[in-house]
C-alpha cells in the first residue's frame, strides 16, 4: 500500500482524520484539494446516488467499480461501507484490498440492513458478527496487514435491545469485536456528546465517529472529536445531500428563467475542471 494511503501509518502516528464522502471520484479529488485527511464511500450515498434507498440493494461489485475508480483519482486513504459483510465476507476483504481501499466497515445488523439512523433496525447476535470480524481479519492478514477492519456496532437504537440497556449494549459489543480482531470500533447512533465521551473512556481502541445530518446524533465539529480522543470523523452523505439541494434550485432556476444565466457565478467554470482533472485542451 502506498505510504500516502496507509491509514494504519497515519493512525499510529496519532493524526486525527476527517473523511468526507465522495460518491464519484470528481468529488474525491476536490475532498484532497480541500485538505481533509481521507475519503469515504458511504453505502448510502452511493445507494443514493445510483437512484436506491440505502436497504442493502446494491451488492460487492457495484461498491468495488466504484471504489476501483475512487482510489485512482485520490492520493488520500479511502475507506468504504461494507454493510453486513455482502454474501462473503472474506471475498469482499480480498475484494477491496485489489480495490486500492484502505479500510472497511461492516456492521452487526440484521440483513436487510437499514440507515443506522433510522428506527426499526436491528443487531445480530454478538458472537455472530465476531465470527464475521474473525473471518475478516483472516484473509486480511493473509493479503495486507496495512488493510484494516472498522467493526461498527448499531446496538445504539436497535428495536432488539431494551431502550435502557442499548448504549450499554453498544459498549460492550465493542470490547468483543475489539478481541475478536477489529482495528477500529464505530458505534453508530450515539445520542449526545456525553455519550461519545462515556464510549472513548470505555473502550480502549481506535475509535470512528459518525457525524451524519438528519439522524440521531448533534453536531458536533470535527476538531471537538478530535479532543475527546476519535481518530477518525465521517462526514458519509453530506456532499451528496447538499448537492441534491443545490441542482433541485438550479433545475428550478432553469424552469423559471429559460436558460441558466444566474446560476453561471455558482459554478465551477471548465477552466477550474480542466485543471482539477489536470487536463491541457491545448496538448
Amino acid at each position: 500500500m502506498q505510504e500516502s494511503k496507509n491509514l494504519k501509518i497515519m493512525l499510529k502516528a496519532k493524526q486525527s482524520l476527517t473523511f468526507i464522502g465522495s460518491h464519484n471520484p470528481f468529488i474525491a479529488k476536490l475532498v484532497e484539494r480541500a485538505g481533509f485527511g481521507g475519503v469515504y464511500i458511504s453505502g448510502a450515498g452511493l445507494s443514493n446516488s445510483l437512484g436506491l434507498p440505502d436497504t442493502g440493494i446494491l451488492k460487492l461489485d457495484d461498491f468495488v467499480y466504484m471504489a476501483k475508480h475512487i482510489t485512482k483519482a485520490t492520493s488520500l486513504p479511502v475507506i468504504c461501507d461494507a454493510d453486513t459483510g455482502f454474501d462473503d465476507i472474506e471475498a469482499t476483504v480480498e475484494q477491496y484490498i485489489k480495490a486500492g481501499l484502505s479500510a472497511l466497515h461492516i456492521e452487526d445488523q440484521v440483513f436487510p440492513k437499514r440507515c443506522g439512523h433510522l428506527d426499526g433496525k436491528e443487531v445480530i447476535d454478538a458472537k455472530l458478527m465476531c465470527q464475521k470480524i474473525q473471518k475478516a481479519t483472516s484473509v486480511r492478514d493473509k493479503l495486507s496487514k496495512d488493510f484494516l477492519i472498522i467493526a461498527r456496532t448499531d446496538a445504539r437504537g436497535a428495536t432488539n435491545v431494551e431502550s435502557d440497556q442499548q448504549f450499554s449494549e453498544s459498549l460492550d459489543r465493542g470490547k468483543q469485536y475489539l478481541q475478536a480482531g477489529a482495528d477500529i470500533i464505530f458505534p453508530e447512533s450515539m445520542r449526545t456528546e456525553d455519550e461519545f465521551r462515556q464510549y472513548r473512556a470505555g473502550v480502549d481502541s481506535f475509535l470512528l465517529a459518525n457525524m451524519t445530518e438528519f439522524g440521531k446524533s448533534p453536531f458536533i465539529a470535527h476538531q471537538d472529536f478530535a479532543k475527546m480522543g476519535y481518530q477518525i470523523v465521517i462526514f458519509p452523505v453530506t456532499i451528496f445531500r447538499y448537492l441534491a439541494g443545490q441542482v433541485d434550485g438550479a433545475l428550478e432556476a432553469i424552469m423559471q428563467d429559460g436558460n441558466q444565466r444566474n446560476l453561471i457565478d455558482a459554478m465551477m467554470n471548465r477552466l477550474e475542471v480542466n485543471k482539477i482533472l489536470k487536463y491541457d485542451p491545448k496538448n
